[in-house]
């Protein structure tokens, strides 16, 4: 087992498990549960409603999508919220650099999950073939006076998996997940 410290957090690893404690107290664990597999838990203090507006709504997307609060970086949020409807969001920094991702919305259970595709746009790399694309299944469910989040990534093979492991997701995540809980604590 070893530990490091990412971007505020500490990290405790093992090979199949790894778990990130934040600044709101709540810990995010990552596990491979099988080869093709990444899940993550994360517990909010907010309500299962509260979570899902902020992971469904344009303008929190926009908030917590590159899980930075720089102001020097920026979010666009194209999000066509329905069964069948596509999404692309672009992280913008101030010297013009951009991530972008997109995906297709699969299945949607108001207040509850969100199933859809996640396609890295690789930069120089053609558009238009979103085969193999891994599937994000997120469920909120009840958990006292909070919300218990699982967020499950399937991929085409173990490669796939691993490059999203190896790509920093972890940090960018640990950010995500701290705006999330902040945005939707805050909600009336």
């Amino acid at each position: 087992m070893s530990g490091q410290e990412a971007d505020g957090a500490w990290i405790t690893t093992t090979k199949e498990k790894r778990t990130m404690s934040t600044t709101s107290g709540e810990t995010a664990t990552i596990t491979l549960p099988a080869i093709q597999q990444i899940l993550v838990t994360r517990r909010f203090r907010a309500t299962p409603a509260r979570v899902f507006r902020v992971w469904s709504d344009p303008e929190s997307i926009a908030q917590w999508w590159s899980g930075q609060r720089d102001a020097g970086t920026r979010t666009s949020v194209e999000n066509d919220f329905r069964i069948g409807g596509r999404w692309r969001y672009v992280i913008t920094s101030d010297d013009g650099g951009e991530v972008a991702f997109h995906g297709e919305y699969r299945d949607i259970v108001d207040g509850r999950k969100i199933v859809y595709t996640e396609v890295y746009e690789m930069p120089g790399a053609a558009t238009g073939d979103d085969s193999g694309a891994p599937l994000v299944t997120v469920t909120m469910e009840p958990d006292g006076d909070g919300t218990l989040l699982t967020l499950l990534i399937e991929t085409v093979d173990k490669a796939l998996r691993d490059m999203i492991m190896d790509s920093g997701m972890e940090s960018g995540m640990h950010g995500q997940m701290e705006i999330i809980d902040e945005l939707s604590g805050a909600l009336a």
